[in-house]
C-alpha cells in the first residue's frame, strides 16, 4: 500500500483502530496464563523462523544501503542469529514476569464502610512508532500484551520486512494461546501519511509511544492529538569526579561511549572534574582515542594529541556515533550546572568514591536516570529487570524511565459496601 491519502490512512488506522479497541477489551479479561502462554508461542515461533526473518532482514539492508542510511543506522537494523535469539529470550523473560494487571496498589477501609482498592488495569491500545530497529517489533508487542494492551505497531519503513516476519511469528502465539490476533497490529506499509493518521486517532488510540531520532520524536510530540510516552534525544553526561577510581572510571567511560554508539544510553559527553585531571592527566581521553573516537574537546583537553577542538554546539548534541564532546569542570556543582543546561533529562553517571558527592549529584538532577559508577549504557528496560522495554520516557507524568508492562497500567478504584448510602 502506497502514496496514501489522508482519507485513506485515516480509513486504515480507523480500521485497525476498531480491531484493537475489540482486542483490548478481551486482553482486559485475559487470565495471566493465557497471556504467558502466548508470549512463549511467540518465542518458539521466532526461533523456528529465524531463516525466513533473516531473509525479510536481508531485504531491508539492501533498501537502507542503497537509501545511503549512517553506519550506525544500519546496525539498529541489522538482524543475525544472535539478535534473535535475544528477541526471544526477550518475550521468555517478559512472561516470566508478575502480571501486573489487577494488582492491588493500595486498598483501606473508610469510616462510612466502604473498602476501597486502587487496582492495575490496562491502558487500552498503544501506538507504537519507531524507525529501523526491528527488535522493536518484539519488544513493544510483549510488553503490550503482559500488560493486557492492545497495540498497533508502525515499523520505520526500512525494516517493514523484518518487522513483518516478526509480526506473523507474534500471530503464532496469539492463535496458539486462542487470543485475537487483532491484540498486535503491524501498519502494513511505509507511506508516512499512516504515521500522521496514527496521531490523530483520539479515541482509537490510548497513548502513542514514539521510538526513533530526534525528527521523529520531535513530530510526534508536536503533532499528536493523544498522549505521548516519549523522549526527545538522550544526550547522556558521565561526570569523573576528582574522588573516582581511576580503573573504574577507565571502564566505564570506554564502555558507555563505544559498547553500542547508536543507542539512547550511549554516553555523548564526558565532564572530568580539574582535580581528577591534574591527578590522572588524560588517560580517559587517551583511551577513547584509542578506541577510534572522535573527541571534541574544550578548553585544555584539545592539548591532547588527535583531539578535536571542540565548538560550542558539540555541547548538547546526540551524536549516535563514534564521537564525544569533552571538557573540563570545576567540582560536581559545575558539573550539574552543566548538565542542567545541555541534558534533555535521559541518563547521567557520576563516577566517585565519595558518597556525599555522590548523593548531592543525585538529588541535584532531575533526570530520568541517575547512576553511580556504572556505564549509562545500563538504561535500558531489560538491564533494569523489566524483560524489555517500550522505550525511555523522560517526561514526569505517569511513565518515566525505562517503560516496562507496570508501566503501561493504570488503575481504577474498586469501592466496596453493604448496601452503604452517603448522609
Amino acid at each position: 500500500m502506497k502514496d496514501l491519502t489522508t482519507s485513506d490512512a485515516d480509513a486504515l488506522i480507523a480500521d485497525l483502530g476498531a480491531k484493537a479497541r475489540d482486542a483490548a477489551a478481551v486482553l482486559a479479561q485475559t487470565t495471566a496464563e493465557r497471556k504467558h502462554a502466548a508470549l512463549i508461542g511467540a518465542a518458539d515461533a521466532i526461533l523456528s523462523t529465524k531463516d525466513e526473518i533473516l531473509d525479510a532482514n536481508a531485504e531491508d539492508m539492501h533498501f537502507a544501503e542503497e537509501k545511503g542510511l549512517s553506519p550506525s543506522m544500519l546496525d539498529r537494523l541489522k538482524l543475525d542469529t544472535a539478535r534473535i535469539r535475544a528477541m526471544a529470550e526477550g518475550l521468555r523473560s517478559v512472561a516470566a514476569q508478575e502480571d501486573p494487571v489487577g494488582k492491588v496498589l493500595t486498598e483501606w477501609d473508610r469510616p462510612n464502610g466502604l473498602h476501597i482498592q486502587r487496582v492495575a488495569t490496562p491502558l487500552g491500545v498503544i501506538g507504537v512508532i519507531y524507525e529501523s530497529r526491528p527488535n522493536v517489533t518484539a519488544d513493544a508487542a510483549a510488553l503490550a500484551l503482559k500488560s493486557g494492551n492492545a497495540v498497533i505497531l508502525r515499523g520505520g519503513s526500512e525494516s517493514l520486512n523484518s518487522s513483518g516476519a516478526i509480526h506473523r511469528a507474534l500471530a503464532t502465539g496469539l492463535r496458539q494461546a486462542a487470543l485475537p490476533e487483532a491484540a498486535i497490529q503491524l501498519v502494513p506499509t511505509r507511506d508516512r501519511e499512516a504515521v500522521a493518521a496514527m496521531l490523530r486517532a483520539q479515541g482509537l488510540i490510548d497513548v502513542i509511544v514514539p521510538r526513533g531520532g530526534k525528527g521523529l520524536v520531535g513530530l510526534v510530540q508536536k503533532e499528536a492529538r493523544v498522549p505521548v510516552f516519549a523522549h526527545l534525544e538522550g544526550i547522556c553526561h558521565v561526570y569523573a569526579d576528582r574522588d573516582a577510581d581511576l580503573e573504574k572510571a577507565r571502564r566505564v567511560v570506554l564502555n558507555a561511549k563505544t559498547r553500542r554508539t547508536g543507542i539512547c544510553g550511549a554516553a555523548e559527553c564526558l565532564l572530568i572534574d580539574w582535580q581528577f585531571y591534574t591527578k590522572h592527566g588524560d588517560v580517559l581521553l587517551r583511551d577513547l582515542l584509542d578506541a577510534g573516537v572522535e573527541v571534541r574537546a574544550d578548553g585544555e583537553l584539545a592539548k591532547t594529541a588527535g583531539t578535536i577542538k571542540a565548538d560550542p554546539s558539540d555541547f548538547g548534541q546526540e551524536f549516535l556515533d563514534k564521537i564525544i564532546a569533552v571538557k573540563l569542570v570545576d567540582g560536581v556543582d559545575e558539573a550539574m550546572a552543566h548538565i542542567r543546561r545541555y541534558g534533555s533529562g535521559h541518563t547521567e553517571s557520576i563516577l566517585t568514591e565519595n558518597d556525599a558527592t555522590a548523593e548531592r549529584f543525585f538529588k541535584g538532577l532531575d533526570s530520568a536516570i541517575l547512576m553511580r559508577n556504572a556505564s549509562t549504557q545500563f538504561a535500558d528496560g531489560g538491564e533494569f529487570g523489566m524483560g524489555a522495554e517500550i522505550g525511555i520516557a523522560t517526561g514526569k507524568m505517569h511513565a518515566r524511565g525505562p517503560v516496562g508492562a507496570e508501566q503501561l497500567t493504570s488503575f481504577k478504584y474498586l469501592v466496596t459496601g453493604d448496601g452503604t448510602i452517603r448522609d
